[in-house]
Order: structure tokens, then C-alpha cells, then sequence
């Protein structure tokens, strides 16, 4: 298996991100509607997500096959290559967010996708709050997790 290493992203990197981004989002959640088009998200991690967060990458050799954004206390996108998935770069990366957040953090996940729920509720986080989904661009029912110091594991 090649080596894994974790980075901050540079604004070079916006391109390969958005691009694990859109192939991710499409294999994890197929039944969700986006409502940007793939020319729209390209723009929003060059202009937003890479320039304005804080964006960490997994880098295996010279391709992108994990992304991480930190919002504040937000965990706000964390997503994987579909062929990456299970090689514990997700857990990796839950960890470096609570290093980089050790006072909490939260995030917001839809309710269908029931495989993300298991993986927080693993890494201590806790249901806080579901909601139909009308404060979502997608439109989507949702549910905010929270973790918290203290918390397992």
C-alpha cells in the first residue's frame, strides 16, 4: 500500500480537491441532489475552501484521496476516495481535528448517510441535533453531531 501523508492543502491544490470532493460525494451519497454544478464547486474550493478554511489533504504518492476542512469548531467536510476507503485515513484525520480543536468540535452529516454516522459515533461524537433539512442547500434531512474533550474514545 503507498504511504499516506497528511497536509495542509495549498491554493494549487484546489482543482484535485474539488475533484475527490465530487467523486466522493457521488459514491457516498447517490441519492442526494446537489444543488451546485461540478463548475460552481470547482470555484467554491479555489475562491472559499482552500484560500478561507483551514483544508488538509491525504496525499498518496501524487494523488489527493482524502480532504478535511476545518471551520471554527466545525468539522465541515470530511471525504474520502471511494478507493480509499477503509484504510483508516478518515480516522487519521478525525484525530488531527481534535488535536488542531481539543475544546470540541461538531459537524453535520445527512441522515442517510447511515455508514458516516457509524464512523463519528465511533470517534466519540454524539447526535445532537436532526433537522428536516430547510437550513441545507441541499435540501436534505440532516443531523449535527457534537464531540466533545473527555468524551471516548
Amino acid at each position: 500500500m503507498t504511504p499516506v501523508a497528511l497536509r495542509r492543502a495549498l491554493p494549487t491544490d484546489a482543482g484535485a480537491a474539488a475533484d475527490l470532493w465530487l467523486r466522493s460525494f457521488a459514491a457516498a451519497l447517490p441519492t442526494v441532489v446537489r444543488p451546485r454544478s461540478d463548475d460552481e464547486v470547482r470555484t467554491y474550493f479555489r475562491e472559499v475552501v482552500v484560500l478561507l478554511r483551514e483544508t488538509w489533504l491525504a496525499q498518496a504518492a501524487d494523488r489527493v484521496v482524502g480532504l478535511m476542512v476545518l471551520d471554527g469548531d466545525q468539522l465541515s467536510q470530511l471525504y474520502l476516495d471511494p478507493d480509499w476507503r477503509g484504510h483508516g485515513i478518515g480516522d487519521r484525520f478525525v484525530d488531527l481535528a481534535k488535536r488542531r480543536r481539543p475544546n470540541g468540535l461538531s459537524l453535520w452529516t445527512f441522515q442517510v448517510n447511515k455508514p458516516a454516522h457509524r464512523f463519528y459515533e465511533r470517534h466519540g461524537f454524539v447526535a445532537a441535533e436532526h433537522t428536516d433539512g430547510s437550513g441545507n442547500e441541499e435540501r436534505e434531512p440532516d443531523v449535527r453531531y457534537v464531540w466533545r474533550p473527555g468524551t471516548t474514545p
